[in-house]
């Protein structure tokens, strides 16, 4: 919400809302939806047809997506409009209580290495043991950080959170480090969106495992995810109804003694894939105690505290971009490995 004006008519407020950029490219029902949280569907599409929502000036369906610089007016009691947007102060209590939570995410976890930023997006350098998002209510994760950094910085204010809340487009396990992708406004959030769901947008990673790989392969299979235990099984041929297929594609990039530093590109994304895939065929990850191999990663826990997998999202490669995400094109991104990824290159 750029900027809001009251007028008084009589019982009537008038009041005018102009977006933003970070508001841009949702649809209009969908941004009245988070500025008015207590409306219903019904009362909208109601306020829409008969006019007391305007949008630039004319009658609105709700459907049409909005742009930077247009303009919502609301034409409401002001005790209407009060119950809409919520009982209590401008910003409710919930709000207030998580702009608590990204100011101390921000505080907790500090300057955390920003790999690549412009208008639309944030790519930042996870560490290991960092949620990505919430489990939990009391979690701070990489989310709040995010939000907590765009409000340090000035470029959200806590008046906007109320109709977007910017957040990360793509999730690593806790315990795996490396890049994620931010989504800045909701134009940078749907484009990011895109590219990851179309595979435009080539992630690898790299890793150590269990044994001796010479040889740059592409495996296929299928995974099966048991919520209640959060593991997952991967077989050669699907496992009932709900199966996925997967493509895990790697290269041996230097065999280590008893081990094999790996490149693997992710070309389906889904949970523990890497992990489970590679362990499937015999090839663990080091440190992955619940996929893999006790008593190899007992060792190197003992000799280098490795105490979760070595698995890193180490680079991005982005495709060929036009307009307002040509700055990002065709870039190619990287974050460095921990040190604990160069401390154990030499053992043997």
């Amino acid at each position: 919400m750029a900027s809001s004006l009251d007028y008084k008519k009589g019982m009537i407020i008038m009041q005018l809302l102009i977006i933003k950029e970070n508001e841009a490219g949702q649809r209009l029902d969908k941004y009245l939806h988070k500025y008015l949280k207590e409306a219903p569907n019904s009362f909208l599409y109601k306020m829409l047809r008969k006019k007391n929502i305007v949008l630039n000036g004319k009658k609105a369906s709700g459907n049409e997506k909005l742009i930077i610089g247009d303009e919502i007016r609301l034409f409401f009691s002001e005790e209407t409009l009060e119950k809409m947007k919520g009982k209590g102060s401008e910003i409710p209590e919930s709000l207030d209580r998580q702009y608590k939570d990204y100011k101390k995410a921000y505080e907790a976890y500090g300057k955390l290495p920003v790999i690549y930023e412009d208008h639309h997006v944030l790519i930042v350098n996870k560490p290991a043991g960092l949620l990505t998002q919430k489990a939990h209510p009391e979690d701070l994760s990489l989310n709040e950080w995010f939000i907590g950094y765009l409000l340090m910085h000035g470029e959200i204010t806590k008046e906007e959170l109320h109709t977007f809340r910017p957040s990360v487009c793509n999730r690593l396990d806790r315990n795996t480090s490396g890049m994620v992708i931010c989504g800045k406004t909701i134009a940078g959030s749907q484009k990011m969106s895109e590219l990851l769901k179309d595979r435009s947008l080539h992630k690898y990673y790299r890793l150590y495992v269990k044994g001796k790989i010479v040889h740059a392969t592409l495996i296929e299979g299928y995974l099966t995810k048991d919520e209640k235990k959060n593991k997952v099984v991967v077989t050669k041929r699907p496992n009932g109804a709900e199966s996925s297929f997967i493509k895990t594609k790697y290269e041996p990039l230097k065999v280590i003694g008893d081990k094999t530093l790996l490149e693997v590109e992710l070309i389906t994304g889904k949970t523990h894939q890497i992990r489970a895939h590679l362990a499937s065929i015999g090839h663990p990850l080091l440190g992955d105690y619940k996929y893999g191999d006790r008593k190899f990663n007992d060792n190197y826990k003992k000799k280098y505290k490795v105490e979760s997998q070595l698995l890193h999202a180490h680079r991005l490669e982005f495709p060929v971009l036009t307009g307002e995400f040509e700055a990002i094109s065709e870039k190619k991104l990287i974050a460095e490995e921990p040190p604990i990824f160069h401390l154990i290159e030499d053992d043997l």
